[in-house]
């Protein structure tokens, strides 16, 4: 589906929506002022007020061309709107994730030689207090939020955002015609932004995408999926990834779609019901605690119940994979008995979920599809803008994730020899291309311009020939990818055997008794597992079973827990080959977060920190 309106940067995206929008009721953004209140919607003209506020502040501050901006805020209208205005005057937006501690948002700050940090909380406020002298390129810090802590606003160089708005609203008559010399100014291959990737080891690196590598993006995900005027969408994944940022923000826009925040990501499932989304952009995470809630609900119910959910779920997958005549009118039964609820849950107007940042696992999946809930599985990186490959509405494929969008290219290059044993573009298809594994290259012009001020990163993601190497492992099938794990997650065992735990991991997550597992075994005779529980269905278990225990430690070193997680394990392994059998495991009382270090900000599992805390239980299995 075409673009609402044309454009070649960011710049042109906001400013040709503005024009289209003028005088409209037409909601650009929606937002909850205060946890209490109703959504407050706000249209294109005002959007245009608050960013040539804040273009022109930013212009008076002596933002130039090319100047980093910094941003460290959770989702909300503020972010949008100072975004808009960095691209507005031509400068680079630098993003910074809410969880980040201090030191890595000084970092970044000196890395990027930001000149202008904004903020949101009074959380976020007190981190750039703490390292504001320690950033010599760093002038000034706006506040979105005033502080409950009056000492942070007493400092001299910070600022509220509704007073820079509201000065920035005066000066703007004066500053208009050199807003609209910068933004003329903007090209395609100036930087749009720097997305620093949280690694697990080392500093985190800035890639710098252009303006031509987001837009690129935007415009080939229209393509391959239908966003237009009538859709709104939920946004809660950060805005400071990419995912979030071309797919939930960018790509929404140039639909002419409605973007509502979610308060937070743990009231996302209270804002469905009040949003009422059309499209949801989210990580895996969120689809399988939706599953692992409905499958553990009909687990409590009756055996009628059981039957009949069971029963639907069979029609369903039916009619998900085209079957029609009688099962279409089981399909309507099916909907009404069980599967209207669960689409009410979710808003009632959902039209397709995309879900990126990590793989979905095709038994949940297929779970949604054959809800009549379609969730569009998507690939690619930050430093790809990020996306390689999708799945489009009503060809969906789980377990792949899908077919190369246009304008972009990828490869596959063999492990055992770095030859390319296979490649196909987005105008290749139709295509049944078939292949062996190896790592997955992209190449196009979503290909980020490097890393800053890291040419010898920028040559070791980026080859002589312009392939960008992954890191990940896949292959094609009939013409859709097919991602395995990640190069650096491989584990070998001490027989020499290579092991991918990625897919071992999936296989677990569609159990009852299990949140969120993780493979070891790295030169071991053979393979364990370190177990957070479903605390929830666990603690059920323990009162409809009477066992009685002091805390979460003691119900897990209890010998029927044990015991009911040795079955669990022992009953999915029968699906694995020999070598990749979990023999042993032990379970953690802790759920692993993004607080606490053990996830991504979007949720992916940083192993080396995992196998770092709980090395002692590693040890402990394999002693």
């Amino acid at each position: 589906m075409p673009t609402l309106v044309a454009f070649e940067t960011i710049t042109d995206l906001y400013q040709n929506l503005t024009q289209k929008y003028e005088n409209s009721p037409k909601t650009a953004f929606a937002f909850k002022p205060s946890p209490n209140d109703e959504y407050k919607t706000v249209t294109w003209d005002t959007v245009k007020e608050d960013v040539n506020a804040l273009a022109s502040y930013l212009i008076d501050f002596g933002i130039e061309k090319d100047d980093r901006v910094a941003i460290l805020s959770e989702n909300r209208y503020e972010w949008a709107i100072v975004d808009l205005a960095i691209q507005t005057v031509g400068a680079i937006n630098v993003s910074l994730y809410t969880t980040l501690p201090p030191k890595q948002c000084e970092f970044i700050l000196k890395d990027s030689e930001a000149k202008l940090f904004f903020v949101s909380t009074g959380i976020q406020l007190k981190k750039s207090v703490e390292v504001f002298d320690n950033c010599p390129d760093l002038k000034h810090v706006v506040a979105f939020d005033k502080p409950k802590v009056q000492k942070y606003m007493d400092q001299k160089y910070v600022s509220l955002f509704e007073s820079i708005r509201k000065t920035g609203a005066k000066t703007f008559p004066d500053n208009e015609e050199k807003i609209k010399k910068r933004s003329l100014e903007t090209s395609p291959e100036d930087i749009s932004t720097l997305i620093y990737t949280s690694g697990t080891t080392g500093n985190p690196k800035g890639a710098m995408l252009t303006h031509r590598n987001i837009v690129s993006n935007v415009k080939s995900a229209h393509d391959a999926i239908s966003i237009g005027e009538t859709d709104r969408c939920l946004s809660f994944l950060p805005l400071c990834h990419s995912f979030e940022r071309t797919g939930g923000y960018y790509a929404m826009m140039a639909g002419g779609a409605e973007i509502y925040y979610a308060e937070s990501v743990d009231t996302v499932a209270k804002n469905m019901l009040e949003v009422h989304p059309t499209i949801v952009i989210s990580v895996p995470r969120l689809f399988e605690k939706i599953y692992n809630l409905v499958m553990n609900n009909v687990k409590e119910g009756s055996a009628i119940q059981q039957s009949i959910f069971e029963w639907a779920l069979d029609i369903g997958k039916r009619y998900w994979h085209g079957e029609r005549g009688l099962v279409s009118i089981q399909k309507k039964i099916a909907d009404k008995l069980v599967f209207d609820k669960l689409k009410q849950r979710t808003g009632g107007n959902i039209r397709f979920f995309v879900s990126g940042g990590a793989a979905l696992p095709a038994d949940i999946g297929a779970f949604f599809m054959s809800a009549g809930l379609n969730i569009l599985e998507g690939y690619g990186l930050t430093e790809t803008s990020p996306v390689m490959c999708c799945n489009r509405y009503g060809e969906e494929k789980m377990g792949t994730v899908g077919k190369v969008i246009n304008g972009v290219t990828v490869g596959i290059q063999r492990l055992e020899d770095s030859k390319i044993i296979a490649h196909l573009s987005g105008e290749d298809y139709p295509s049944d291309l078939t292949s062996e594994e190896g790592e997955i290259l992209n190449r196009g012009p979503n290909t980020m311009k490097g890393y800053w001020k890291n040419e010898e990163a920028t040559k070791e993601m980026i080859d002589d020939d312009g392939w960008l190497h992954t890191g990940d492992v896949g292959k094609f099938e009939n013409g859709r990818l097919k991602i395995t794990d990640r190069i650096k997650h491989m584990i070998v065992n001490a027989g020499g055997k290579n092991i991918y735990p990625g897919p071992i991991e999936d296989m677990f997550k569609t159990s009852q008794w299990i949140d969120q597992l993780v493979v070891v075994g790295e030169k071991r005779s053979y393979m364990a597992a370190l177990i957070v529980p479903n605390f929830e269905a666990l603690e059920k278990y323990a009162k409809d079973y009477d066992i009685k225990y002091s805390d979460i430690e003691g119900l897990l070193q209890h010998e029927s827990i044990q015991n009911l997680y040795n079955k669990e394990i022992r009953s999915f392994s029968k699906e694995l080959a020999s070598h990749e059998k979990l023999r042993d495991f032990r379970l953690i009382a802790n759920e692993f977060t993004v607080e606490t270090g053990e996830l991504t900000p979007t949720l992916k599992v940083k192993r080396r920190i995992i196998e770092d805390k709980y090395g002692h239980l590693i040890e402990d299995i394999f002693e």
